[in-house]
């Protein structure tokens, strides 16, 4: 299941980034994510690993709990 998508939009609109800009910093920590498929993450049509889950927080810079607030 994915129900991190719509936190997960709200804190990369938060830090002004795009979903361009996440998606690049996500490659940057290894997980190879396109801008469209980080689209559908945010809009719950792709579901997620705990993996992906991990790397998502870490990319954001936030704490993997606050995913799930």
């Amino acid at each position: 299941m994915n129900i991190i998508g719509p936190k997960v939009r709200e804190i990369r609109e938060s830090k002004g980034m795009t979903q361009e800009e996440l998606a690049a910093k996500c490659n940057l920590l290894n997980w190879d994510i396109s801008r469209s498929t980080l689209a559908k993450i945010e809009s719950q049509v792709r579901r997620i690993t705990d993996e992906e889950v991990e790397l998502l927080a870490r990319a954001l810079n936030v704490e993997l709990n606050t995913l799930y607030e």
